[in-house]
């Protein structure tokens, strides 16, 4: 079953179809996948496509996305979760989006907080996880402070370790211990 969180302002769901205007509207936005490794959005497949791939990623246990709502409204803002996850190795990749027109607001460090709380508790069907990564592009640094405000350490840079947009990407890392999380 897809777990539902709440938190003082959110709620953290399952993406469905009656989604796709949303997710289109997130991702056809170019600041928002400025640092992504995918162009922006220009068709609503896409969008449709896009919520499939995650929802078959939870079904497969090969990792979780929630969608990001507002409590009051249930407008989704954005989505967070676990690209991948290893229940052998006990870790995960994180990783979270949100419409410009909120950030700012502490709504992804507070959905942020939620879900790696989960995971280090064992509220996932992959098990409790030991170990959680983040992976940015150096110059996003709203993805860097937000880790860092969360407690990831930063690891240093795998040189041209991503591929996407026709070029090659470094990628800063940055990682959480469960024994080092202050779970706020």
């Amino acid at each position: 079953m897809f777990p539902i969180f709440t938190t003082n302002r959110l709620r953290l769901d399952k993406l469905s179809k009656e989604d796709t205007d949303s997710i289109f509207e997130l991702f056809s936005n170019k600041s928002v996948v400025e640092y992504y490794d995918l162009e922006a959005f220009t068709e609503q497949s896409q969008a449709s496509n896009l919520i499939e791939l995650f929802n078959d990623r939870f079904d497969n246990n090969l990792g979780i996305r929630w969608a990001i709502r507002l409590k009051e409204t249930n407008q989704l803002i954005g989505t967070c979760g676990f690209n991948t996850w290893s229940p052998k190795m006990q870790n995960a990749v994180i990783g979270y989006d949100l419409l410009p027109m909120f950030w700012g607001n502490g709504y992804t460090t507070e959905a942020v907080h939620r879900i790696i709380k989960s995971a280090f508790l064992g509220e996932l069907e992959c098990g409790k996880l030991n170990r959680i990564q983040g992976d940015t592009v150096p110059g996003n640094l709203a993805s860097e402070l937000l880790l860092l405000k969360v407690g990831f350490k930063e690891e240093g840079i795998r040189r041209q370790s991503g591929y996407w947009k026709n070029q090659f990407h470094d990628l800063k890392c940055f990682g959480l211990i469960k024994s080092e999380y202050n779970g706020k």
